[in-house]
């Protein structure tokens, strides 16, 4: 199973199991839990992008450097300009 079709499928079970405790009589509105069913779905949107965020600013603070391909990069700025001065263009 896919990653895609695990969380589709994590995901349709989630909405279900959701859609049957809002409907349900099973809590009544007076209840801390009938309070709170209504608002979980938004309380996992917001959940998940506090995640979602977190993990990219975490990654963008642990952001190897790559000391090859600064190398590899400055040879071709090197080669390029070389070119361009064979070609009477002003570099510079």
């Amino acid at each position: 199973m896919s990653r895609a079709s695990r969380a589709l499928a994590i995901s349709v079970v989630s909405l279900f199991t959701w859609l049957f405790a809002m409907y349900s009589s099973f809590f009544d509105s007076s209840s801390a839990i009938g309070r709170i069913i209504p608002v979980l779905p938004l309380w996992v949107l917001v959940t998940f992008g506090a995640y979602s965020l977190g993990n990219v600013g975490w990654a963008l603070f642990t952001f190897g450097e790559c000391p090859d391909a600064h190398a590899s990069l400055l040879k071709d700025i090197q080669a390029a300009k070389s070119d361009l001065r064979s070609k009477n263009v002003a570099v510079d």
